[in-house]
């Protein structure tokens, strides 16, 4: 059983990304259970992505549009240090 130290939601459409950062070790989970992550991960297309109206969070948001896996993880990597 692998034990993760990173929790991050990834949108639904981010295969490429979901599969890198599983790759480097970070849990990966669906945006449903975002509350339990210290980000997410969203494509750039849809920013409201929960559908909800107050959306009032401390976690990051990291938009993914145009950015590599790699890119994406490098992002996860430097909110997680801060």
């Amino acid at each position: 059983m692998r034990k993760y130290q990173q929790r991050v939601a990834v949108e639904e459409g981010l295969s490429d990304v979901s599969q890198y950062l599983t790759n480097q070790g970070v849990e990966v989970v669906s945006m449903t259970e975002q509350n339990s992550c210290t980000c997410s991960v969203i494509t750039g297309a849809d920013k409201n992505v929960m559908g909800m109206q107050d959306t009032t969070s401390d976690m990051s948001v990291i938009n993914a549009n145009g950015m590599t896996p790699e890119e994406v993880y490098q992002a996860v990597q430097a909110r997680m240090n801060l």
